[in-house]
């Protein structure tokens, strides 16, 4: 399962396993990430997504398969690996009694970088994730979302060619998340980025791609689109009306040609969501329906489909989902 390898593949997974006793963590999990992708690694707590971003940034060492990343086996070249790599893990951790500028100095002397291109790097970095502000505060004073910047900070620092993300937008307030999903969608154009969350419109703002893992195994790998299509509301269209109306609104809807069924949403002008068979385009047979009605409309529109409730269907036992 997957998308095929390309030729500017920056991360490859071959059959991937981690297990800790008897308990299989990430069980054969194969995919490639190319330059230029963002991928949104999703999945319920304990499916195994920072534990394969552990493996894949050399942290964990797996049980079974290969890890490359721009061409270098993990196990048998670590270090040319792990130099174009940047990696925000989960809780950020850094040295809390440092100050943002004295932790990115020193990782930036931990990366190489000495005199006028580490103070370059470090003023350019705290810059993009808007550190200035608090450049001399110790980091244990800083809020949850200041540290998630540190953290975020000393990943990018070196400019790394390839990116693993664990949750970077946790405990961001929406002004910051904004910000820090600009800047990985800028990132994204030179590089290879993996990023967990569990925030599904974030798979809208920064994913090219989106692959859902459970019990340590993929279950699906698409475009975000591809992933949408596979609700049961794709392709429903949203009918909001001005009252009153004559009796049998509902009913005349059903009957129009493509529609399975009609849900009559509460709200404080009549609204319905018409769903289509097979997912089919039924917006036209609607449309023709309300105007031949000459019903008084609010609002017509598509939808493309809702992620929570593909995320769900998949990772949900079925009798959980009744």
């Amino acid at each position: 399962m997957g998308i095929e390898k390309t030729m500017d593949a920056m991360v490859e997974l071959g059959q991937l396993r981690k297990t800790f006793g008897p308990i299989v963590a990430v069980d054969e999990v194969s995919f490639t990430v190319g330059r230029g992708e963002v991928l949104g690694f999703l999945g319920p707590n304990g499916a195994g997504k920072s534990t394969t971003m552990k493996m894949i940034t050399g942290f964990l060492t797996p049980t079974g398969g290969t890890v490359k990343v721009n061409g270098f086996d993990m196990r048998e070249q670590p270090l040319e690996a792990k130099r174009s790599l940047g990696y925000l893990p989960e809780g950020a951790p850094a040295y809390e009694e440092m100050t943002p500028l004295s932790f990115l100095l020193f990782v930036g002397e931990m990366r190489g970088f000495r005199g006028k291109e580490l103070h370059r790097r470090v003023a350019e970095t705290m810059a993009n994730v808007n550190l200035e502000g608090v450049a001399y505060q110790p980091i244990d004073t800083l809020s949850k979302g200041f540290k998630r910047r540190v953290g975020l900070a000393q990943a990018i620092l070196h400019d790394p060619s390839v990116l693993i993300l664990d949750e970077p937008t946790d405990g961001l307030d929406p002004n910051q998340k904004h910000e820090v999903r600009g800047l990985i969608k800028t990132m994204a154009r030179e590089k290879a980025i993996i990023l967990s969350t569990h925030v599904l419109e974030e798979v809208h703002a920064v994913c090219t791609r989106a692959m859902i893992i459970a019990k340590g195994k993929v279950i699906t790998d698409g475009t975000p689109a591809e992933l949408e299509a596979r609700s049961r509301y794709h392709n429903a269209v949203l009918l909001r009306l001005r009252g009153p109306l004559p009796d049998g609104v509902q009913a005349t809807l059903e009957g129009v040609p493509g529609v399975e069924r009609v849900e009559a949403l509460d709200g404080t002008a009549p609204e319905y969501r018409i769903l289509p068979k097979d997912g089919q385009p039924i917006i036209g047979a609607v449309s023709q329906c309300v105007h031949r009605q000459n019903w008084d409309v609010v609002e017509l529109s598509v939808e493309h489909g809702h992620l929570d409730e593909v995320f769900r269907s998949l990772t949900m036992p079925a009798q959980a989902l009744t």
